[in-house]
């Protein structure tokens, strides 16, 4: 099992910046491909943005696409996601996901895709 621990979640603004981030205690780290999800109550968990295992290639939800920006570092074992021009309909849970990736380039937008998720970092928005 990959332990995935988010941060960087906190209170801002509707246009503000803020950068969540994703540690993994895991030594094979640049093997996985990486996710960010996110969850609102009564509300089923929406992709967000996924990054390929090499950092090479990237996927957005139509919701963030223009404004938030997913990378990562294999050497700290981690994965961002950068979140500019901010709204209040991106409050939410934001979760971190992994799966195990064959091949350098492969992303992934479906939920089912992961096998291992952090336990999430609440973003709230205010206008």
């Amino acid at each position: 099992q990959v332990q995935l621990v988010e941060s960087g979640g906190r209170v801002v603004q509707a246009g503000d910046s803020l950068r969540l981030s994703c540690a993994a205690a895991e030594r094979t780290f640049h093997l996985y491909a990486m996710a960010w999800f996110r969850q609102t109550p009564g509300k089923a968990r929406e992709f967000a943005a996924a990054i390929s295992r090499s950092g090479t290639n990237t996927l957005y939800g139509n919701s963030v696409k223009g404004r938030f920006t997913i990378s990562r570092d294999n050497a700290k074992n981690t994965v961002y996601l950068q979140m500019n021009s901010l709204k209040p309909e991106d409050t939410a849970v934001y979760y971190c996901a992994a799966r195990i990736s064959g091949t350098e380039g492969g992303v992934w937008d479906e939920r089912s895709a992961y096998a291992h998720w952090g336990q999430g970092t609440q973003v709230t928005v205010s206008s």
